[in-house]
């Protein structure tokens, strides 16, 4: 559990750091900050994702909670306006918990407010309860929905769109642009059309990005409190069930909510782990195209991506025993193979098709076939996806999409920006790293290895397999190997004179060379890559990009998507690149309590930033300088799932 008292929102300013974050299993959500005051377009009490896990629409906004005690007033809602901050309801909160839903105390006079939220899984819906302790009768509760039906990227204005409404005594139905969804509640409504214009939203601002917005209030729910006890709650559903139910059935779904988040939470014998297995539970959504499970890239804005899926995989669904999530995973990313090419990304919305617009998806995909054979001996899966494996092999040696194809040094070329260091700007690529890359051709042979052994186990032919693998391998060290910086190089391209020209920048993702399961250089050369990334690149929350001693070098990554996307893979720090640097840190190291004492150490420095930007969980990025802070998404997948991976298997008995 965390908790974090007045001291930690003393005032707006440190109250707007920290948010949270409860998550559906739609790909919907609810998230603001600490003390409630919503600081991106992606907050809201209520995104509901229209089409799982996309089609994500800002629905509630926020609920403005007032109370008139002994015929005063009292504000609990925060909002950010242009030169000011109001109401300031933050003053009022005591103490904010998560065990593991947020939870709120607030105190005005004698009157205790408790307020929870959560969501109903597998249901577009959150619900926020009230426990109101009274000392007397003179006390009114109201609670005023903002409202909003918008795509969750974007901005509203009052004159984007015509809200109608359709009011009963305990709640209304509030209709716009083709879209609907309901509140409910057990006090009476009513309505009462009001516009909130200009709200601001501090975390675009500083993200370059439009900020400011209008809210929708239909109406106000209202009530006057007896002494003692009193339990309020309010609702909102893209389902109309949810006007049937009683306080009675809420404290169901709530018990049933947290029965089934504590069973993620409690296989393993340490608090770290354990609070990365909850987490994990957020990422995995089922996507309706496909039928199955999906893994969302990140929170807020990302969707379900191949390449991250497949590298978090592991780490989520594994490590964690769900292997019929993980299962059901793979044949859904196979079943959308095309050409040889897992998808980059899936299309937000039913009206559009993938995007294939990547070399490594596939080559992870493999990766994790075999990381989930290993895992579950199951066969029966792997024979299901087999065809995809073969599918992509084929299409590497024989060539795809964007000149993906294996070379005659049986080396895979591409062209375009196709690996995880894919930033653009303007259409200028950040990071150029067309040709060969050490890192796709580290999984190339990876993933030549891992099909020969499920081929082998399938009963198949798998010679060709380690043949091919062996001409990789006795090509990529003549290939990367660097000699004056005792590494590899990143990137092997031909210039457009035709000279071929090999980029020594110091970038992690030599690193894999060292880290995947089947791997070509002796112990001596992963050696110095292991020491040379941890002399270069190595921070207390992962790996930097690029060296400091780069030209290209950003240590800081802020300011517009210009600056930050230019910062991106230019030294900006990211934490999930820590599971493989663990691996390789110890497949290279004496196996000494010192060593993997070091290494774990690693691991659980993450500990703290649970309590920093997003409560129980891991950013996507960390500024390459000092003191690292985070940026990005504020909960990311393969973060969350590749620190786990690697404690776990590195320092956990695994059932």
């Amino acid at each position: 559990m965390y908790k974090f008292n007045s001291a930690d929102f003393s005032d707006y300013c440190s109250g707007i750091q920290k948010e949270w974050l409860v998550t559906n299993g739609l790909g919907g959500y609810a998230s603001s900050t600490i003390i409630g005051a919503n600081t991106r377009t992606y907050h809201g009490l209520l995104v509901s994702a229209l089409n799982p896990p996309v089609d994500r629409t800002l629905m509630l906004s926020s609920v403005d909670e007032e109370i008139y005690v002994n015929g005063s007033l009292y504000r609990l809602a925060t909002h950010k306006y242009p030169m000011t901050v109001h109401p300031e309801g933050y003053k009022y909160l005591n103490e904010v918990s998560f065990k593991p839903f947020p939870a709120f105390v607030y105190q005005v006079e004698n009157t205790e407010i408790i307020k929870q939220i959560f969501m109903q899984y597998g249901e577009n819906t959150t619900i926020i309860s009230y426990q109101v302790n009274c000392s007397d009768n003179n006390t009114v509760f109201r609670l005023i929905p903002l409202v909003n039906l918008r795509n969750f990227h974007y901005t509203t204005r009052s004159n984007d769109i015509k809200f109608e409404q359709s009011p009963v005594k305990y709640g209304t139905k509030i209709v716009g642009k083709n879209q609907f969804f309901h509140l409910h509640s057990n006090i009476k409504y009513t309505p009462e059309d009001v516009w909130y214009y200009n709200l601001e939203y501090d975390m675009e601002r500083y993200r370059g990005l439009e900020y400011q917005e209008d809210n929708y209030n239909p109406g106000f729910f209202e009530l006057n409190l007896g002494k003692g006890e009193n339990n309020i709650f309010i609702a909102a559903s893209t389902n109309g069930e949810i006007s049937n139910q009683s306080w009675n059935d809420i404290k169901d779904i709530y018990e049933n909510e947290i029965k089934r988040a504590n069973s993620h939470g409690y296989i393993f014998e340490k608090d770290f782990p354990n609070q990365l297995s909850k987490t994990a539970d957020s990422f995995i959504v089922n996507r309706k195209s496909t039928n199955s499970e999906s893994i969302v890239a990140g929170y807020h804005w990302f969707s379900d991506w191949g390449r991250d899926a497949m590298i978090s995989l592991p780490g989520l669904t594994l490590v964690t025993g769900r292997f019929n999530e993980a299962s059901r995973i793979l044949k859904g990313f196979a079943a959308n193979c095309q050409d040889g090419l897992i998808p980059n990304r899936f299309a937000d919305t039913d009206n559009d098709n993938p995007d294939y617009n990547t070399v490594d998806a596939s080559l992870w995909f493999i990766h994790a076939a075999g990381k989930y054979f290993e895992y579950t001996s199951d066969l029966g899966t792997i024979r299901d996806v087999w065809n995809t494996i073969r599918e992509i092999i084929h299409h590497y040696i024989r060539g795809t999409y964007f000149n993906i194809q294996m070379d005659k040094d049986s080396l895979i070329k591409y062209d375009s920006q196709l690996t995880w260091m894919d930033a653009k700007v303007d259409g200028i690529e950040v990071t150029p790293r067309r040709g060969k890359t050490c890192e796709i051709n580290a999984l190339w042979y990876n993933a030549l290895k891992t099909a020969s052994l499920l081929a082998e186990n399938l009963g198949l032919l798998h010679e060709e397999y380690d043949k091919t693998a062996d001409r990789v391998k006795s090509s990529f060290v003549d290939t990367f190997w660097n000699d004056n910086n005792g590494c590899l190089f990143d990137c092997i391209s031909i210039g457009d004179d035709g000279e071929i020209y090999k980029d020594p920048s110091i970038r992690p993702n030599q690193i894999f060379a060292v880290s995947l399961p089947y791997t070509m250089l002796s112990h001596d050369k992963e050696k110095m890559i292991v020491d040379k990334v941890k002399d270069k690149l190595l921070t207390s929350k992962g790996l930097r990009t690029l060296s400091p001693e780069d030209e290209k070098y950003r240590g800081i990554y802020s300011g517009g998507p210009y600056e930050r996307d230019f910062a991106y893979h230019n030294g900006t720090v990211w934490p999930w690149l820590m599971g493989p640097f663990i691996d390789a840190y110890l497949k290279v190291n004496n196996d000494s309590v010192e060593n993997r004492e070091y290494a774990r150490s690693l691991l659980l420095g993450f500990e703290n930033h649970f309590k920093e930007a997003g409560i129980g969980t891991i950013s996507e990025v960390f500024d390459g300088d000092y003191p690292h802070n985070p940026g990005g998404c504020v909960s990311q997948a393969w973060s969350v799932a590749e620190i786990l991976r690697a404690y776990v298997e590195n320092f956990e008995q695994i059932f």
